[in-house]
């Protein structure tokens, strides 16, 4: 059976690493490994390939995989891939949600403290030589412990539990938003509540954290009128994907100052334009796609695609299986 790599990306940590093809050819000889790293041979290898790593395919490319059973996604998002011809096919999708969690929540936590304690203000009086002090403290919101505050967490995948994890060791309050109540209430997690109630999780809290997948119930959900039912005082994170956020609305809520601030991590489109009005606006932390950025990326890739392959090859169910109905 052949499993085809197709992985390019303009930025190197994205793209498979020579020693992950090497050592798949070493671990499981039975398979014909094909890594391509451009999109030009895609035509000429997808017809025989039983398995696929990539990030997207076409629908016209998709069509001519006619041996292709399962398709995994280095990404958490698997939103390139939701056409009808893949979701209404008997092709399994994994994602890699596990390999991002642990990561990603550490970045979530880093832009809670540095929006706490007013961590950019203090890096822009520096640039200055200005000791800032009674500035720091003047304006507001003023400077805030994060003990005792309450996080509102919306989407409850690996990454989300991971955040509720690090946010609770340091004293936080966690609430969420899951779209099935029927799962429960994971552990570290105070309150869960449906989507139809987001308006009191977001009435409530002091940072908002976004950690859910792009579909169409959530794209946009954070607009004009869910910043109206947000506290002065309260910032808006994300680190799940820029098409949850109505940038427009969030423009007008930092400009007038709705809303403390926020901190982004994914965009609408990226790479962010120089142009965008993002950039200027002095309550916005901006890091450019860099959450998920780690040394140990590809190694975590590979323990989890190996596993799976084990288990695809030994006719057992895989891990992070995507429902491709609901989109994640």
């Amino acid at each position: 059976m052949k499993l085809l790599i197709i992985l390019h990306h303009r930025f190197e940590l994205w793209n498979a690493p020579e020693w992950f093809t090497a050592r798949l050819r070493s671990d499981f000889p039975e398979l014909e490994v094909v890594h391509l790293t451009s999109y030009d041979q895609v035509a000429s290898e997808l017809p025989d390939a039983g398995i696929a790593v990539t990030w997207s395919l076409r629908p016209e490319q998709f069509a001519l995989a006619r041996k292709l059973r399962w398709i995994h996604s280095p990404a958490a998002a698997v939103h390139l891939l939701m056409f009808p011809e893949l979701i209404d096919s008997d092709v399994v999708l994994t994602n890699a949600r596990g390999v991002h969690g642990p990561v990603v929540a550490e970045h979530v936590l880093a832009l809670i403290f540095a929006l706490a304690k007013k961590i950019p203000g203090a890096v822009r009086l520096q640039q200055k030589h200005t000791w800032g002090q009674e500035m720091l403290w003047k304006e507001t919101p003023r400077p805030r412990e994060v003990a005792g505050a309450t996080l509102g967490l919306i989407g409850l995948g690996s990454i989300g539990r991971e955040v509720a994890r690090e946010a609770a060791a340091v004293g936080m309050r966690v609430i969420a938003v899951r779209e099935s109540l029927a799962k429960g209430k994971p552990e570290n997690v105070q309150e869960v509540y449906s989507p139809q109630q987001l308006d009191q999780l977001l009435q409530q809290s002091d940072f908002i954290v976004l950690a859910a997948p792009v579909t169409a119930a959530t794209q946009g959900m954070i607009n004009a009128e869910r910043f109206a039912q947000m506290n002065a005082d309260a910032y808006l994170i994300n680190v799940g994907r820029g098409p949850l956020v109505d940038e427009a609305a969030l423009i007008h809520a930092l400009s007038n100052c709705k809303i403390a601030g926020a901190a982004l991590d994914v965009f609408t489109e990226e790479p962010l334009p120089a142009i965008s009005p993002l950039w200027d606006l002095p309550n916005l932390l901006i890091t450019p796609h860099s959450a998920g950025l780690t040394e140990k990326l590809w190694e975590r890739h590979y323990s989890l695609l190996s596993d799976n392959l084990r288990r695809f090859l030994a006719g057992q169910p895989l891990l992070c299986q995507v429902d491709k109905k609901r989109g994640y």
